[in-house]
C-alpha cells in the first residue's frame, strides 16, 4: 500500500496544498501551515502530488511530540498514514506523544493500530468545537520508563 510513497522536508512550496488538505481534514489541528515549516515538517508525495504531511517537534532527547498529521480524504486507507508515522519513528526514537480529538474515533484507532497507547483526557483542550483531547503515548524500544 505504501508503494510509490516517497516522503521528504517540506517547504515553502507545499504550503498551498497543506493548506488545501488541513481546509478538507477538519477533525486535523488547524494550524498556520508557515508555522510548520519552523518545526520537522514532512510531506508525503505520490506521482508529484502531495497526499499527506506530518510535523513533529523533539521534546528532550528520547521524546517528541507529534504535532500534526493529516492525509487528503482522496488518498485516505492508501498508506499515506502510514509511511508518514514509519518516517516518524526513524527520525524521532524514543517516545512520541501526541493529542487527538476525543470525537476523532478514525484518528484514535489508527494511532492505536501505530502501537500507541491512550494515557489520558486533556478536557477543554480543543476550539471550535470545544472538546478534550485524548493523550496518547508511542513507546519504543530507546524510550525510558
Amino acid at each position: 500500500m505504501c508503494e510509490g510513497i516517497v516522503i521528504r522536508q517540506g517547504g515553502e512550496e507545499d504550503l498551498a496544498r497543506v493548506a488545501e488538505i488541513q481546509r478538507r481534514s477538519p477533525e486535523a489541528s488547524q494550524w498556520e501551515p508557515r508555522d510548520y515549516l519552523a518545526h520537522d515538517f514532512r510531506v508525503a508525495e505520490r506521482g508529484g502530488r502531495v497526499e499527506g504531511f506530518s510535523v513533529a517537534r523533539r521534546l528532550l532527547p528520547d521524546e517528541s511530540e507529534l504535532l500534526n498529521l493529516a492525509v487528503d480524504p482522496d488518498c485516505r486507507r492508501r498508506g499515506v498514514g502510514t509511511a508518514l508515522a514509519r518516517d516518524l519513528y526513524a527520525r524521532h526514537p524514543g517516545c512520541v506523544y501526541l493529542e487527538v480529538r476525543e470525537s476523532n474515533e478514525a484518528a484514535r484507532k489508527f494511532y492505536k493500530t501505530l502501537g500507541f497507547k491512550e494515557l489520558a483526557v486533556r478536557p477543554h483542550y480543543y476550539q471550535n468545537p470545544a472538546e478534550g483531547a485524548v493523550v496518547m503515548r508511542l513507546r519504543s524500544c530507546y524510550c525510558h520508563k
